[in-house]
């Protein structure tokens, strides 16, 4: 059985917003049975992952959001297992993913399952910082506070970053020659602040369940780590072979072990999702992923997600703020990313009016929502008290191949990244959760 592939026009068109909670689509939910609609989300969702696992090795580990995780492993379709890997690959959205499985043989074979042919969703937005939390604490932005790439820090009114927790738009430190110098830089937030929720990996390891994580080195006791993935050991490797490795080796015993892997990400904003660099490098992903089945110890269940798909950016369709007075007006800051912007107003100015003003000049390029709207749309999922003055009281998602950029904040590359992502689309919102047992 084949993947049947959408048209483009049908991938970049805006869905309908995921839900989160326990139910699939069918069953029931807003109404009885017969009622019943196909609602993106519930146990088809990045959020379930985890606590579906969890239930999967024998210690159901519920959420928040998640208070079943049988019904999850259920839905999910996780067998049980003594042992499980559950990996991570940053950018590769389902449909990414199902237009070029000519060049990923592994992965085609899992595809040809039909149980591996229905994508789940990822959060909104479709970023890392909010995806990561998301699939860590089995919960939602709207309880995590991690809700875009960059948002409002409140009690300073700053702009964050969340991958490092720094101040957005600090000038950067000049290095020798005039260049920008690397260094580290001190969270402007605790990271365990920031995030409250606990995560699944620090549930499990408290009930002695061995928990391992193996990633890049500078991602060991990162904010990003420490928000959104602590708990149990991190171990590092130098190359690829070394951190799959690592991984399969961490579950000789019972338990769990999480394996990160980023290049379909880097390389797709470097170059493009369709370009011959990404293409190689999809190649190798699966090459590492074959490994991973192979050296996995016999019985092993082996879960496959990623955070967010991508979408090809156009040059003709970029919008740059810095030169649209009436987008500009009434905002102090923006926030999140060119595909699904926060802003904040001024402290006398009226979100409607904002809002009203960028539904005007934007159209069908972009869905405009109030702070108030996108929570009653559940965008965010049950938002927390302390949240909502994080997010934006404008929240714009774009439509199309779109990209909505403030050229006096940002980089010019930054602004024309070949491949983007954080919006609302099939193709950035659709991602894969394929099943293996070794």
């Amino acid at each position: 059985m084949s993947v049947q592939t959408p048209e483009m026009e049908e991938l970049l068109r805006l869905t309908d917003t995921a839900r989160y909670g326990d139910w699939t689509a069918g069953s029931g939910v807003g109404g009885s049975e017969g009622d019943a609609v196909a609602i993106r989300g519930g146990a088809r969702h990045l959020s379930s992952v985890l606590p579906a696992i969890s239930a999967a090795i024998g210690h159901p580990t519920p959420t928040r959001v998640h208070p079943d995780p049988k019904a999850l492993q259920s839905a999910l379709g996780l067998p049980d297992a003594r042992s499980a890997i559950v990996v991570l690959v940053d950018g590769l959205g389902y449909w990414n993913l199902a237009m070029r499985l000519g060049h990923a043989p592994y992965l085609r074979a899992l595809m040809r399952d039909a149980a591996n042919q229905r994508p789940i969703s990822t959060c909104a937005p479709s970023t890392t910082v909010a995806a990561m939390a998301t699939f860590g604490t089995g919960t939602c932005p709207g309880m995590t506070g991690m809700a875009g790439y960059t948002q409002l820090e409140p009690s300073s009114g700053r702009l964050m970053q969340l991958i490092q927790f720094k101040d957005a738009l600090a000038p950067k430190p000049a290095g020798p020659g005039g260049r920008f110098a690397v260094q580290p830089v001190d969270p402007i937030v605790d990271p365990h602040d920031l995030q409250r929720e606990p995560t699944v990996f620090e549930r499990l390891a408290a009930e002695g369940v061995p928990v391992t994580s193996s990633g890049l080195a500078k991602f060991k006791g990162s904010p990003l780590t420490e928000a959104a993935l602590r708990g149990g050991t991190y171990v590092s490797g130098v190359t690829p072979r070394d951190r799959v490795r690592a991984a399969a080796r961490a579950v000789r015993e019972p338990g769990l072990a999480y394996l990160y892997i980023r290049d379909a990400d880097k390389v797709g904003h470097n170059h493009g999702w369709d370009s011959e660099q990404w293409i190689g490098t999809f190649e190798r992903i699966d090459a590492q992923l074959a490994t991973l089945r192979r050296e996995a110890p016999k019985g092993t269940l082996i879960v496959i997600v990623a955070d967010h798909g991508m979408v090809m950016s156009d040059e003709h369709e970029r919008i740059d703020i810095a030169v649209e007075p009436e987008l500009a007006r009434g905002v102090r800051l923006v926030g999140g990313e060119p595909r699904a912007l926060m802003l904040y107003a001024e402290p006398d100015e009226n979100p409607e009016d904002i809002a009203a003003r960028w539904r005007e000049r934007l159209g069908e390029k972009a869905l405009v929502r109030t702070k108030r709207e996108a929570i009653a749309d559940g965008l965010f999922g049950p938002v927390d008290a302390r949240v909502a003055p994080m997010l934006g009281d404008v929240i714009v998602q774009a439509a199309g191949q779109v990209t909505l950029v403030d050229s006096r904040t940002q980089s010019d590359k930054a602004t024309r990244l070949p491949s983007v992502h954080g919006s609302q689309t099939m193709l950035e919102m659709d991602i894969p959760c394929l099943i293996d047992m070794a």
